[in-house]
């Protein structure tokens, strides 16, 4: 694969790469430093990529393999200490973020959105909500892995149009 080839082929994929990028950080910030760096890393290391092989596989691993290694420095900063004496750092995080009193009427105002839905897909997006995996909801409900990732999906879709006024608060 010739330079410009490479070059165009990871430029094609960068809004998929975003997209990706997106669903491991949820947040736009850090998804576009994390596609910069994928994108910086898949420049430098080039020569590294074998020909004839699935070359968004080789991008997507990258990212993925950046990602979790920030995760795991991150992790280990944050167990880190001061040196200091000062038993307060200890017990209150400065990471900590306690709820204004608007959070609290989203809160109430999501919660009224998510029981607004229909059982369909209520009762995946709220066991999904409850940390089971999409796996255990398939089998909980005797339903496809498809179907309910495509409800998990489009739930999160219809109540991102119905609180969109409290996203832009």
């Amino acid at each position: 694969m010739t330079q410009i080839q490479f070059n165009s082929t990871l430029l094609g994929l960068q809004d998929k790469l975003l997209y990706y990028a997106l669903s491991l950080t949820s947040d736009k910030e850090r998804a576009n430093d994390l596609l910069q760096e994928t994108s910086l890393k898949a420049l430098m290391y080039r020569e590294k990529f074998t020909r004839n092989t699935n070359f968004k596989a080789w991008i997507y691993t990258i990212m993925k393999n950046t990602f979790i290694n920030d995760y795991r420095r991150n992790v280990k900063t944050k167990n880190t200490f001061d040196g200091s004496n000062n038993d307060f750092h200890l017990k209150f995080s400065k990471d900590k973020v306690y709820p204004s009193p608007d959070s609290f009427y989203s809160s109430k105002e999501i919660n009224k959105s998510i029981d607004a839905l229909e059982d369909e897909y209520r009762v995946p997006f709220t066991m999904f909500l409850d940390g089971f995996k999409y796996k255990e909801i398939a089998e909980e409900l005797n339903l496809p892995l498809g179907t309910v990732k495509s409800r998990i999906f489009f739930t999160r879709k219809k109540l991102e149009k119905s609180l969109r006024d409290y996203a832009n608060n």
